[in-house]
């Protein structure tokens, strides 16, 4: 079934209309007619399973069948720190890291990025990476469209990071595989983490010890070297696969 966000304000007792860009999506992309099921959630992992059952110009109206469906929503939530890569690479950041679980993107400025954003650009970009968040949300049948928010510093990031559980750095300099699995062993449901994920150049020596000196902990992702477009998603499937409950 095809997946719809909508605002708490759209819900009513039996039914939820749908308004906006979606309504062209429904009659006119996907030709959906009445009687079709959809689902629905209000962005916040509540779920509704719907009959659309009139069809307007400016409005879709759908009758619901079934509340908080199965919730699609990992238990811990996970924040990716993304240093801003080159060309297109954060769109399939975002995109596939939206798909894999994550809770919330936040793309850093460091030292070695060569990416560099005006005010003007950061908005549009983000607006443009928060549009694939919510497109991937929608496919991967999300309950939440997971935000993207404006670039920060790097400096700004770590103080983000120091109010989660956890907080991983992948450093290719890190301890062995055995550490690794003993800080991922500690990860438990209701936490929320944190990932920094360096540019193309990497993060710097300086900007890795800053990140141990607020707690936290370098690991590495095996013996490979991987892409900051790679890295991320590595990590991050394998906190799904431990936390999927």
């Amino acid at each position: 079934m095809y997946r719809f966000f909508v605002d708490e304000g759209q819900i009513f007792q039996d039914e939820i209309i749908i308004t906006g860009p979606d309504v062209n999506h429904i009659k006119n992309v996907l030709r959906m007619r009445p009687g079709e099921k959809v689902l629905v959630s209000d962005g916040q992992d509540r779920e509704y399973t719907c009959v659309l059952a009139h069809l307007e110009n400016d409005e879709v109206r759908a009758k619901i069948e079934d509340v908080n469906g199965p919730a699609r929503e990992l238990p811990i939530k996970v924040t990716l720190f993304q240093a801003l890569p080159k060309g297109d690479k954060m769109e399939t950041v975002v995109q596939k890291m939206v798909e894999l679980g994550v809770y919330e993107i936040a793309p850093v400025s460091t030292k070695r990025c060569i990416v560099k954003l005006d005010e003007k650009k950061a908005e549009a970009k983000t607006k443009r990476w928060n549009a694939i968040a919510e497109s991937a949300a929608k496919q991967s049948k999300r309950g939440i469209i997971p935000k993207v928010l404006s670039p920060v510093t790097f400096q700004n990031a770590l103080k983000k990071a120091r109010e989660m559980d956890i907080i991983l750095i992948p450093y290719e300099e890190a301890k062995s595989i055995d550490h690794t699995r003993k800080v991922l062993s500690r990860i438990k449901p209701g936490m929320s983490i944190g990932i920094f994920i360096g540019p193309e150049g990497g993060f710097t020596l300086e900007e890795v010890q800053q990140a141990i000196a607020v707690g936290a902990y370098d690991i590495t992702l095996g013996k490979r070297i991987l892409r900051t477009e790679t890295a991320g998603m590595a990590l991050m499937a394998v906190l799904m696969l431990q936390s999927e409950e």
